[in-house]
């Protein structure tokens, strides 16, 4: 006869203790499967409790499956062969899950685009939200557009316009929390047979999502003026994915006979395409902005992506893209049905904080902030002995430059090397499929979160790590 100690339920009740022994019991073996359990009546007797009680705990088993009950002849316990013991050991290692957030742990992380706090305009920000919440507060309850708010869009349209030159209608471009979203709505829009092409090397999360989408893609390598001609009409690519104004990671700025070739080839095919991806170009510290490819663009052939990303923060989750005409008459037919997965909320604050000159002046100090840091740091790398050894370059766009290093050391030498002095290095190799072209030592050094007060510290555990 089964027997259990009523002294220490705890908060449990009865039955839900007398539950919860049988339970742990079945699950560890000690009661069998297909052995018959006590009467409610002789069990209830047996433990000095009621019949109740024991009828209650019975239920609750029966209801999860760890009984069954025949007619006339009682309670069974059930097969469990196939269900997993809680006490089993689990199949994944927690230990070594990767956790986002927390504080960093490296003295100088190179491959970080973590916005600093001291960059972000907490108080002209929390202001336009206070206008919002009192000016606007019957239309954060509406629901929006499934392409973002309008007044969000017609700020978008008109920075275009003012700032990269570009003439689009509030109706193409669509907003999206992260471009990764975009993507998936791209991917259904154009089609999921399609060959899509991603530059090699290139931003690694790119290819994660087609291959996640189950879309065929391949890789496109790259010469001086960017993805090659031959490599697209080679690997049939139909959908083509480019970074043309700052490549990622090499700098490379697309010449505009390149990016005519590339918009003749789009205009060949009909379900030809190309996504071109403008990701910093806000952010370019020396020079005018590189004329973006969509307005070179007659054929209705590019689809532009940008994110805020980079310009407000990197929790900031909103990204739009610019369709051609066809395309977002095509979108919404086809795909109106999904709601915008920003909130009104964020929509109306960043649009008035487009409309009142709020952006453009943060822009603007963003630029001389980021230039400031990087003069800095390039100084302390020139005074130190180190400068006979590195070679800097592709210093006037976006946040990070490239860095190749002269030492004898393999590069994996040097990144363990760097690690142990607690400075996280991040080469050009790494973002090459496959197998790299011979080793260069080229390193992207992304410099947005580097302490500059700890800068010569910093340039000596380099120079500490390459000898």
């Amino acid at each position: 006869m089964l027997t259990y100690n009523f002294t220490s339920t705890g908060s449990d009740s009865l039955y839900e203790y007398l539950y919860k022994c049988i339970k742990k019991d079945i699950l560890s073996g000690k009661i069998k499967a297909g052995e018959k359990l006590p009467s409610k009546r002789m069990f209830a007797k047996n433990l000095g409790i009621s019949v109740i009680t024991v009828e209650n705990a019975y239920g609750q088993l029966m209801a999860e499956g760890y009984i069954y009950s025949q007619p006339k002849r009682g309670f069974f316990v059930s097969d469990l062969k196939y269900t997993s013991s809680p006490a089993a050991e689990p199949k994944v290692d927690m230990n070594h899950l990767v956790l986002t957030g927390g504080e960093n742990a490296y003295l100088a992380d190179f491959a970080s685009n973590q916005t600093e706090t001291e960059v972000f305009p907490f108080s002209i920000w929390i202001r336009t939200m206070r206008e919002i919440m009192s000016e606007k507060q019957e239309e954060l309850m509406t629901n929006p557009p499934c392409g973002g708010i309008l007044e969000l869009r017609e700020s978008i349209a008109r920075y275009l316009m003012d700032f990269r030159g570009m003439s689009v209608r509030r109706e193409q471009i669509i907003v999206g929390a992260g471009t990764e979203y975009l993507y998936s709505l791209l991917i259904q829009l154009l089609g999921e047979r399609n060959m899509y092409g991603v530059e090699n090397p290139g931003y690694h999360k790119v290819a994660k999502i087609y291959k996640s989408m189950g879309v065929p893609y391949c890789y496109l390598n790259m010469d001086h003026a960017g993805v090659r001609m031959d490599e697209l009409e080679e690997k049939k690519v139909q959908i083509l994915h480019i970074s043309p104004s700052h490549h990622f990671p090499t700098g490379v700025v697309m010449p505009v006979s390149r990016r005519y070739e590339l918009l003749g080839w789009a205009a060949g095919d009909s379900k030809r395409y190309i996504i071109e991806d403008d990701y910093d170009s806000e952010l370019r510290l020396g020079g005018k902005p590189i004329p973006t490819l969509q307005s070179m663009d007659v054929s209705g052939k590019v689809i532009y992506m940008n994110t805020f990303t980079k310009t407000l923060s990197s929790t900031v989750r909103i990204s739009y893209m610019v369709l051609p005409d066809q395309l977002a008459e095509v979108f919404y037919q086809k795909l109106s049905f999904y709601s915008c997965t920003v909130s009104n909320f964020e929509q109306y604050t960043l649009a008035r904080f487009i409309q009142n000159g709020s952006f453009e002046k943060h822009i603007n100090r963003l630029r001389n902030y980021y230039q400031t840091k990087r003069d800095q740091l390039l100084e302390a790398f020139r005074s130190h002995p180190i400068h006979k050894y590195i070679a800097i370059y592709e210093e006037e766009a976006g946040v990070h430059f490239l860095m190749k290093i002269d030492t004898k050391k393999s590069e994996k030498a040097v990144l363990d090397a760097a690690r142990s002095r607690g400075i996280r290095l991040n080469p050009v190799s790494g973002y090459y499929f496959g197998t790299p072209p011979e080793e260069e030592q080229v390193y992207v050094m992304n410099y947005s979160s580097i302490p500059l007060e700890k800068k010569e510290e910093i340039v000596s555990g380099i120079y500490e790590s390459i000898l």
